[in-house]
């Protein structure tokens, strides 16, 4: 089915997400995330002073003033099902955890979309992100430093190169479509879902996951406090707000199935969204600095989204912004979004704006990927989260004059004449932006579902080896 192209007169395909799965800071799944993110649950902790000195922490630094202990990250990161992927305990432990978790949740998500038994022959692609390995400079080179060009040290860099980041997912579930590992810095990951759509609009795959991970294997050792850095005192993230003082870096993996939503309608899969348009450009040199945010950039790219959507401004209930609580990021991308949504409204205060990060941290290159599975689980439950810390707004920022207002309180998303519909933001440092237009699933997905639970229901119960089959129990 790959190699059917659109003809010039056809609309460009819409996109379903089919399958989600993610594990973030107090979340290992998609339901814990959920519930923490109505609840308005901040997921950033302590470091005490004995998990600070175990994890290698320097005594000397306990009094440090200027050094936050504060951190967001994974539970059990050196755990991996070593045995499931058919790895010995000595193989996986020189792969980064980074490429572990992902290939891991890959499986997941293949499995939330209902296709743990295989795609058949189907060309299924592969979009990945991750940040820059720490653990094999850490963790791995020192072990191989003495032994340059042994087939051990080889063995090693293949392992945590982010040139084998996708790939390893495609030779371990058996995908033989497009296998691409992408980094464009805090914007990867929504790079990742824009080229698996475009893949798809394109007929160069039937089914795409993309996704990114970062993880951090030094959190616990903190970050000492810059003023007038881009890092939090506390590492909380206060987007928008008055105290706004920066952001903290938080570890997360998250990876969503997609495919042609004609296809998914015709194969009865469950629909939890369609992306109805993506974009991705550069700021170029339209900025004061390499670093530095683009209003020009940001604002064209949200344009090029909502054109290839086909929507108006006005009938997106909810962004879920990039909004790292920076000095000069937040002003910007408020304004950034004002200029593009004034395009086709002229409507204030309508819009629930927010900030994952204030919940978990900014995930670097897994961040976008954060922000795309909180959009698709408000769509689905007709919920809009709040954005936490934030009880009056940055003065840079006239709220009144543009279409947002920051959701403070989870809210009921009520239905309007179009379907629900948000927006998500991820701008990399280095210019790379990224925005994608989501729709909840469309009513014919809801109508094919049983209106009614049977009676009887079928309880699948599966294991690697007929020995772990025997040990499970079933209640």
């Amino acid at each position: 089915m790959a190699d059917q192209p659109l003809t010039t007169d056809e609309e460009p395909p819409l996109i379903a997400v089919i399958g989600m799965a993610a594990r973030f800071p107090g979340a290992d799944d998609l339901a814990h995330f959920w519930a923490n993110l109505i609840a308005g649950r901040d997921s950033v902790r302590q470091v005490g002073d004995e998990e600070f000195l175990a994890a290698g922490g320097d005594p000397a630094d306990l009094a440090d003033p200027d050094l936050v202990r504060a951190v967001s990250v994974l539970s059990g990161i050196d755990r991996f099902d070593a045995a499931f992927f058919g790895y010995s305990p000595t193989e996986a432990a020189v792969v980064d955890p980074q490429q572990r978790l992902l290939l891991e949740t890959a499986y997941h998500a293949v499995e939330d979309a209902g296709y743990a038994g295989g795609f058949g022959d189907r060309q299924v692609g592969v979009y990945a992100g991750a940040g820059d390995s720490r653990y094999y400079p850490a963790h791995l080179h020192p072990q191989y430093a003495g032994r340059p060009g042994s087939v051990a040290l080889v063995h090693a860099a293949t392992s945590n190169s982010l040139g084998t980041l996708a790939t390893r997912i495609s030779y371990e579930l058996g995908l033989t479509g497009p296998s691409l590992s992408l980094q464009t810095a805090c914007s990867t990951a929504l790079v990742a879902v824009h080229q698996a759509c475009q893949d798809l609009i394109d007929y160069r795959c039937d089914t795409a996951l993309a996704g990114a991970v970062s993880v951090n294997p030094g959190a616990l050792l903190g970050y000492r406090y810059v003023p007038g850095g881009p890092f939090s005192p506390d590492g909380r993230c206060r987007a928008f707000a008055a105290d706004a003082a920066g952001t903290a870096s938080g570890d997360g993996v998250g990876v969503v199935v997609l495919k042609r939503l004609e296809d998914a309608l015709a194969d009865g899969d469950r629909i939890r969204a369609v992306v109805r348009g993506s974009a991705v450009n550069n700021d170029g040199r339209r900025k004061v600095g390499f670093t530095a945010p683009s209003p020009a950039g940001q604002t064209e790219a949200i344009l090029a989204a909502q054109f290839a959507a086909g929507i108006g401004a006005d009938t997106i209930g909810l962004v879920e912004a990039h909004g790292t609580a920076t000095a000069m990021g937040d002003p910007i991308e408020v304004a950034a979004l004002t200029e593009a949504f004034r395009h086709s409204t002229d409507r204030t205060g309508y819009c629930a704006l927010g900030s994952v990060k204030t919940n978990i941290g900014h995930l670097g290159a897994a961040a976008g990927i954060a922000g795309f599975v909180k959009a698709v689980l408000a769509l689905e439950h007709r919920r809009i989260p709040p954005s936490l810390h934030f009880d009056r707004p940055n003065p840079m920022i006239d709220f009144a004059a543009t279409p947002f207002r920051v959701a403070t309180e989870p809210a009921a998303w009520p239905a309007a004449a179009h379907p629900r519909r948000a927006a998500v933001s991820a701008f990399g440092v280095g210019g790379t932006n990224a925005h994608v237009v989501l729709e909840e699933a469309p009513a014919a997905a809801a109508d094919a579902r049983p209106a009614e639970r049977p009676r009887w229901r079928v309880l699948p119960l599966s294991a690697r080896t007929p020995g772990a089959l025997r040990g499970k129990e079933v209640g």
